[in-house]
Protein backbone atom coordinates (compact mmCIF):
# COMPACT_ATOMS: atom_id res chain seq x y z
CA UNK A 1 0.00 0.00 0.00
CA UNK A 2 3.00 2.31 0.12
CA UNK A 3 2.40 3.24 -3.54
CA UNK A 4 -0.84 5.10 -2.66
CA UNK A 5 -0.97 8.87 -2.68
CA UNK A 6 -2.86 10.45 0.19
CA UNK A 7 -5.49 11.55 0.85
CA UNK A 8 -7.63 8.68 -0.43
CA UNK A 9 -11.43 8.78 -0.48
CA UNK A 10 -13.82 5.94 0.30
CA UNK A 11 -17.48 5.47 1.17
CA UNK A 12 -19.66 2.73 2.58
CA UNK A 13 -21.77 0.88 0.06
CA UNK A 14 -24.93 2.31 1.69
CA UNK A 15 -23.47 5.82 1.23
CA UNK A 16 -24.18 6.74 4.87
CA UNK A 17 -20.49 7.38 5.60
CA UNK A 18 -17.77 9.05 3.54
CA UNK A 19 -14.08 8.90 4.43
CA UNK A 20 -10.99 10.98 3.77
CA UNK A 21 -8.00 8.76 4.58
CA UNK A 22 -5.05 11.04 5.31
CA UNK A 23 -2.48 8.29 5.84
CA UNK A 24 -2.31 4.73 7.14
CA UNK A 25 -3.17 5.88 10.70
CA UNK A 26 -5.53 8.88 10.27
CA UNK A 27 -8.91 9.42 8.64
CA UNK A 28 -11.94 11.69 8.78
CA UNK A 29 -15.42 10.21 8.64
CA UNK A 30 -18.52 12.14 7.64
CA UNK A 31 -21.49 10.13 8.84
CA UNK A 32 -24.98 10.97 7.57
CA UNK A 33 -27.83 10.30 10.01
CA UNK A 34 -31.14 11.60 8.73
CA UNK A 35 -30.52 15.20 7.69
CA UNK A 36 -27.55 15.64 10.02
CA UNK A 37 -23.87 15.13 9.23
CA UNK A 38 -21.39 14.20 11.95
CA UNK A 39 -17.68 14.65 11.30
CA UNK A 40 -15.24 12.52 13.29
CA UNK A 41 -11.44 12.55 13.13
CA UNK A 42 -9.84 9.20 13.96
CA UNK A 43 -6.25 8.39 14.82
CA UNK A 44 -5.79 4.63 14.65
CA UNK A 45 -3.88 3.53 17.73
CA UNK A 46 -5.31 0.06 18.24
CA UNK A 47 -4.99 -2.90 15.92
CA UNK A 48 -8.70 -3.09 14.93
CA UNK A 49 -8.63 0.58 13.88
CA UNK A 50 -5.47 0.00 11.82
CA UNK A 51 -7.14 -3.00 10.12
CA UNK A 52 -10.21 -0.87 9.35
CA UNK A 53 -8.04 1.65 7.48
CA UNK A 54 -6.37 -1.18 5.56
CA UNK A 55 -9.82 -2.54 4.61
CA UNK A 56 -10.87 0.92 3.45
CA UNK A 57 -7.77 1.30 1.29
CA UNK A 58 -8.27 -2.16 -0.25
CA UNK A 59 -12.02 -1.50 -0.80
CA UNK A 60 -12.96 -4.52 1.29
CA UNK A 61 -15.84 -5.08 3.74
CA UNK A 62 -18.34 -2.86 1.90
CA UNK A 63 -16.02 0.06 1.19
CA UNK A 64 -16.10 1.68 -2.26
CA UNK A 65 -14.03 4.32 -4.01
CA UNK A 66 -15.17 7.92 -3.64
CA UNK A 67 -13.81 11.35 -4.58
CA UNK A 68 -12.63 14.52 -2.89
CA UNK A 69 -15.51 16.44 -4.47
CA UNK A 70 -18.14 14.10 -3.01
CA UNK A 71 -16.45 14.10 0.42
CA UNK A 72 -16.24 17.90 0.54
CA UNK A 73 -19.85 18.34 -0.61
CA UNK A 74 -21.26 16.32 2.30
CA UNK A 75 -22.87 18.66 4.79
CA UNK A 76 -22.91 21.70 2.51
CA UNK A 77 -26.10 20.94 0.58
CA UNK A 78 -28.42 22.95 2.87
CA UNK A 79 -26.16 25.92 3.66
CA UNK A 80 -27.31 29.30 2.42
CA UNK A 81 -24.68 31.18 0.34
CA UNK A 82 -24.30 33.88 3.02
CA UNK A 83 -23.32 31.21 5.57
CA UNK A 84 -20.39 29.82 3.59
Amino acid sequence: MSDLDFPQYRKLANEKSQYEIRDDRHFIEKQIIGKQVFTIEIEAKQYPEILRIQDMLKCEEGFLLSTKEVFESIGTENIAPDQV
